[in-house]
């Protein structure tokens, strides 16, 4: 029965208060060694992505029901998606990724999301990045909360391919904003003068702050990662998120110390002429699913410590509107792949798409609340000691995981 089934700080010096690997993995490792420095990349979807037809319940006729135009086809007819388990597909477009989830390194989650409802983006976005939905007084990002338990050995420990530091970063854990990698900081007798007035600084935290990204913009000079070209044939696609991806794979690669990158990527919100198997969301979706392939392919072994995210802050109706696109809705998808991933499956548990399953009467209901996939992640992937301050007043016990990664 479908019930029980488990699918399953800124560029140019501004400062801010801030087990096994899967196959393909192991078999790109001769390529290239990792050093055991664990990495958690995350991807943020802004706009809100229609997780159903990025992973389609093909084997539900409620949802062919509710979209007639925009609707992916089953698997085996023309513009169809590519088949998971049987009862999910892929959206076509989502073809790069494949070959990570046949080969079990790549999952996706579905039914996942912000358990507190709201249809604004900037209120959702905030309580994803805050990681406390509905409260809107927290004033760091739930990622800083989790560097912050643990002494950095980096001054790029963390770092946001972002003009500006996001929400998830700001706080006290010690990340950097980015936007470009080869030119962050200022060089030459610029920089010394610089340097020369923070540490007059009065203000311990701005002179801390300060001092770790004069050094951070050192070791870029001394590792240069920006000359770094991509690896194993990579091909990234023209535009921010390959860009931002590319960039990551090179700070991954130069061994600066990175421990957690963010990016974003936005063009999610599609009210109006959204397509189905081609159009507006299969284009972002394929600019999507080549991005993260080339990232992959690029580190190679490297992978094996790395897992990458994504996130969206809701997704959207299940019915199509009558500009033949969908509006903002309630639970939407999540991907998780690299090392350690226990892969090749659509996790959490599907709420159903029939009358008396939808939250509110439209939109698909959160049955995995994203703090639980990222409860885990930060345990497996960063040994963050204490969720509970990373996610207050949410139960992060294990029991709750999705058992994403292999023991």
């Amino acid at each position: 029965m479908i019930d029980r089934r488990v699918f399953l700080k800124s560029s140019g010096l501004a400062l801010f208060g801030t087990a096994i690997a899967p196959g393909v993995f192991v078999r790109m490792a001769e390529a290239g060694t990792t050093r055991g420095k664990r990495v958690l990349v995350a991807v943020f979807q802004r706009g809100a992505v229609d997780g159903l037809n990025m992973i389609v319940p093909y084997g539900e006729q409620a949802y062919y029901g509710a979209r007639r135009i925009i609707a992916i086809p089953q698997p085996g007819k023309t513009g169809g998606a590519i088949d998971l388990d049987g009862f999910f597909g892929a959206h076509p477009a989502l073809e790069p990724l494949m070959p990570f989830y046949k080969d079990r390194s790549a999952a996706f989650i579905h039914a996942a999301g912000n358990p507190i409802s709201t249809r604004s983006h900037f209120d959702a976005q905030d309580f994803m990045e805050s990681g406390t939905p509905g409260v809107k007084s927290t004033r760091d990002g739930f990622l800083s909360r989790a560097l912050a338990q643990q002494k950095a050995a980096s001054p790029l420990r963390a770092v946001a391919l972002s003009s500006a530091m996001p929400r998830i970063l700001a706080g006290s854990g010690g990340a950097l904003a980015m936007s470009d990698i080869s030119r962050f900081g200022v060089q030459g007798t610029e920089a010394k003068s610089f340097e020369e007035m923070y540490a007059d600084s009065v203000t311990d935290a701005l002179r801390g702050t300060a001092r770790d990204s004069f050094q951070a913009s050192a070791i870029l000079a001394k590792a240069a990662p920006s000359k770094l070209e991509p690896q194993n044939g990579a091909r990234y696609p023209r535009g921010p998120l390959g860009d931002s991806l590319r960039q990551i794979a090179q700070l991954i690669r130069s061994d600066v110390g990175l421990e957690v990158a963010f990016t974003d990527v936005s063009g999610w919100d599609t009210h109006a002429a959204q397509g189905g198997s081609e159009g507006q969301l299969a284009n972002n979706l394929r600019n999507f699913a080549e991005a993260i392939a080339a990232f992959a392919k690029d580190l190679g072994s490297r992978m094996s410590d790395v897992v990458l995210v994504t996130m969206s802050e809701f997704g959207r109706t299940v019915r199509e509107n009558g500009n033949r696109g969908t509006d903002h809705g309630h639970a939407t998808v999540m991907l998780a792949l690299g090392g350690g991933i226990r892969g090749g499956k659509v996790f959490g548990k599907w709420p159903g798409l029939a009358a008396g399953q939808l939250f509110e009467n439209r939109d698909l209901a959160v049955t995995t609340d994203f703090r639980d996939v990222f409860a885990e992640l930060l345990t497996t992937q960063m040994g963050v000691p204490s969720l509970q301050k990373v996610f207050p007043g949410h139960d992060t016990s294990p029991k709750k995981w999705l058992n994403l990664i292999q023991s």
